[in-house]
């Protein structure tokens, strides 16, 4: 692996762990660091962080407000 993209991996402890789960990256970084960017992606959908899945999480913890709010006006009465 080429060290700037060993060093770029070891400032970034996320995409280290992520290496280490998925370890076909090892090979992919090593025959064409320029597959950095590809990598950083599937990490990021990996790990939850894109736009479509923050916005369903946030759905998702609205629902559940709603379903407790719910549940607390069914107690009162």
């Amino acid at each position: 692996m080429e060290q700037s993209v060993y060093q770029y991996l070891y400032n970034r402890p996320d995409l280290v762990n992520f290496v280490r789960q998925h370890p076909i990256w090892y090979r992919y970084l090593t025959r064409d660091p320029n597959v950095l960017a590809e990598m950083e992606k599937e990490a990021k959908v990996f790990y939850g962080k894109t736009l479509p899945q923050k916005l369903e999480r946030i759905g998702n913890n609205v629902q559940m407000l709603q379903m407790l709010i719910q549940f607390a006006g069914a107690m009162k009465d």
